[in-house]
């Protein structure tokens, strides 16, 4: 696609469509598991405090905060409980116009998902990513948990998933709102596919990367492409 770009003359995402935005918003996901580094064992909230200011001194207005202490990193009660005192700790510094949305890393069930939200049921998240392995039935419930609840919550997930096949019962169902097909894995035809699909379910494409550059240039011109990019 860069090759044709060049020889064309035209950007990759001209080449695709460009039925992209030119701008859209962007969210800081380095609120990670400071409060699990040795150094910051008595001091945590501080550590949380400095970095969420230095997100917001850098314009930020949006974060992706990791929970799911408890699957791996601490015992089960335990990390749920740092969990939730960590993401009190975020809305309270940050304030309630800053949008928060959690990635667990399968670190969580349905039940703990529900639990976790009925713990802080004026949270307003603006995703969940992850919170538990995708299944059709158990996405579906927490879609008509947060319906019922009345929350805009967002269901993200399919980071691991190899192909685009496992995806489309959820996307076809909308038992997910925002697809995360991985932007290496998948490429950029297989990034598009996941997009018409989505389409016209109303479910939104936000590929995954992480650590790649190369997976972020895709990112960005597979953002000017398709019109359902989250």
């Amino acid at each position: 696609w860069d090759l044709l770009g060049k020889l064309r003359g035209k950007p990759v995402y001209e080449l695709l469509g460009g039925r992209g935005p030119e701008r859209v918003p962007v969210y800081d996901g380095s609120i990670y598991f400071q409060d699990l580094l040795p150094q910051f064992a008595d001091s945590w909230q501080d550590r949380f405090r400095q970095e969420l200011d230095d997100s917001l001194a850098r314009g930020h207005r949006a974060l992706k905060v990791k929970i799911g202490r408890g699957a791996k990193w601490m015992p089960r009660a335990e990390g749920d409980a740092r969990d939730i005192a960590v993401l009190r700790l975020i809305r309270e510094h940050v304030g309630p116009d800053v949008l928060i949305g959690v990635d667990a890393n399968n670190g969580y069930d349905l039940a703990g998902t529900r639990q976790l939200l009925d713990t802080l049921p004026e949270y307003n998240f603006a995703f969940l990513e992850e919170m538990f392995p995708e299944t059709l039935d158990e996405c579906m419930a927490l879609r008509t948990f947060l319906a019922e609840r009345g929350w805009a919550t967002l269901v993200a997930d399919g980071e691991t998933q190899e192909s685009l096949e496992p995806l489309k019962p959820l996307i076809e169902a909308h038992a997910i709102d925002v697809a995360q097909a991985d932007m290496n894995r998948f490429g950029i035809e297989g990034i598009l596919a996941e997009a018409r699909l989505g389409e016209p379910h109303g479910v939104l494409v936000a590929p995954h990367n992480w650590g790649s550059l190369v997976g972020y240039y895709l990112q960005l011109h597979v953002g000017r492409a398709i019109s359902n990019f989250y």
